[in-house]
């Protein structure tokens, strides 16, 4: 296991098991993973799940609209957006060791014009002027060293990121704590975006919820969705065909 320290910060760990790399925050709690040989493929179930927005986005207006990930993680939401999708990627990251590790450890590209990695609290960034109306996929996974509750979870971070969507735009948010917070944070997401743009998975094994907000709800017919998936399956390796069973609306 390598470290990498700041003063500031949680120090930045990798561990290998097998054909995985992971990468901790001082902990044995996992903040992301990297299959070696295929760096740009996503490995675990939860993030698979955090791409569910591609169920929503036209397949064609996929390259060249904007992602957005909170919270850099192992980079794994950045570089499948970048390489896989051909997307523009933006990501916000309070730690400039876990940014150093993803340069290092993780196969994260350099910043280019459809790369930015931007240092600085994500909840403070995102009411910047520049990101408002612009984000197609926003992806928000945003936990400490321990992995108990979210680090931002309130009604007004929710909203500040409702503003970053475009009309067609999602968010999907990783929900996973040791202290039940789920209930809570699902009611101040659907607080902000309200019930009928809001949908959620069942739990993984290892216990994360993944839900998703619409900025404007839709209702694509079961069969869409289904068609949805099982191209996502055959494109990516993903369970997806068994997402329309265990993906659903809060309001019907």
């Amino acid at each position: 296991m390598r470290k990498s320290k700041s003063n500031q910060h949680p120090e930045v760990n990798f561990s290998e098991s097998g054909s995985v790399r992971y990468l901790h925050l001082g902990t044995p709690w996992i903040q992301g993973s990297m299959l070696i040989a295929k760096p740009y493929d996503i490995e675990l179930e939860y993030v698979q799940r955090m791409m569910a927005g591609l169920l929503f986005l036209a397949p064609e207006a996929v390259q060249g609209a904007h992602a957005m990930q909170l919270g850099l993680g192992a980079s794994t939401l950045t570089k499948f957006c970048y390489q896989k999708l051909k997307m523009t990627c933006t990501a916000i990251e309070i730690n400039p060791g876990v940014l150093h590790a993803c340069r290092g450890w993780f196969k994260l590209p350099p910043d280019d014009e459809r790369l930015r990695v931007v240092l600085a609290d994500a909840g403070q960034e995102i009411q910047k002027p520049e990101w408002q109306g612009t984000v197609d996929l926003l992806h928000v996974d945003l936990y400490d060293q321990e992995a108990a509750l979210p680090v931002l979870d309130s009604v007004e971070f929710y909203d500040h990121c409702r503003g970053l969507l475009t009309p067609q735009g999602c968010m999907t948010v990783n929900l996973f704590g040791r202290s039940s917070s789920y209930e809570r944070s699902l009611e101040k997401i659907a607080q902000v975006f309200r019930e009928d743009a809001v949908w959620d998975f069942k739990p993984t094994r290892e216990g994360n919820t993944i839900v998703l907000a619409q900025r404007m709800p839709t209702r694509p017919a079961r069969d869409a969705l289904q068609e949805r998936a099982e191209l996502l399956e055959k494109l990516y390796g993903w369970p997806a065909s068994k997402w329309p069973k265990m993906f659903k609306p809060l309001v019907k």
